[in-house]
């Protein structure tokens, strides 16, 4: 976690706002500028760029979750919502929204730095899945496009499996790109001439 942590925190009382920045500087070393409406956060996410978004609010709305959304800010930085009542349906939404930690029972002083610990954790072991899986989608595409040049390479040379893999790999190393790239243009080639 940074030195000095960056909070954007949403609270649409102006009393409570001042009394959450009070428990979040006694929790530790922070930066926190406070928005009374979620109307336009994205804009104000986009200029702040927060560490994290802190969402205090008694009844939380659809529209505030479609406003979190929207700003791109669960994918890019952890969001922590603190709201007083509990709401199946919102609950769901605010997490396939990509909110990292939906606190029921208010935000209380004394829990605050443990739970935006453990938002900043979930949502970089999150991050972490979401690139892996996009790596994993990545190579598959890639396998799937090799197995289709082989294929091509096969046909059109009488080869097996084997020589078929060995000439493409060949012509990667002689050309000095990846064996998915040449792959590609013969595929694309024979995309092309088919």
């Amino acid at each position: 976690m940074p030195a000095t942590l960056r909070i954007l925190l949403i609270e649409q009382e102006a009393e409570r706002a001042a009394r959450i920045v009070e428990a979040l500087a006694e929790a530790g070393e922070t930066d926190v500028t406070v928005l009374s409406a979620a109307r336009v956060l994205a804009r104000h996410v986009a200029q702040a760029r927060p560490d994290l978004v802190l969402i205090d609010m008694a009844h939380p709305s659809r529209d505030i979750l479609e406003e979190l959304t929207l700003a791109s800010g669960p994918l890019e930085r952890p969001v922590a919502m603190f709201v007083d009542r509990s709401d199946a349906a919102l609950t769901r939404v605010a997490i396939e929204a990509g909110v990292s930690a939906y606190i029921v029972d208010g935000l209380r002083a004394d829990r605050i730095r443990p739970i935006l610990d453990a938002a900043i954790a979930r949502f970089h072991l999150f991050q972490r899945m979401r690139t892996e899986l996009a790596a994993t989608k990545a190579a598959l595409e890639e396998r799937k496009v090799i197995d289709r040049a082989k294929g091509l390479v096969m046909k059109a040379r009488g080869a097996t499996e084997d020589q078929a893999y060995a000439l493409m790999r060949k012509a990667a190393m002689d050309q000095g790109k990846r064996l998915a790239d040449v792959a590609q243009a013969l595929v694309t080639a024979a995309d092309l001439l088919g």
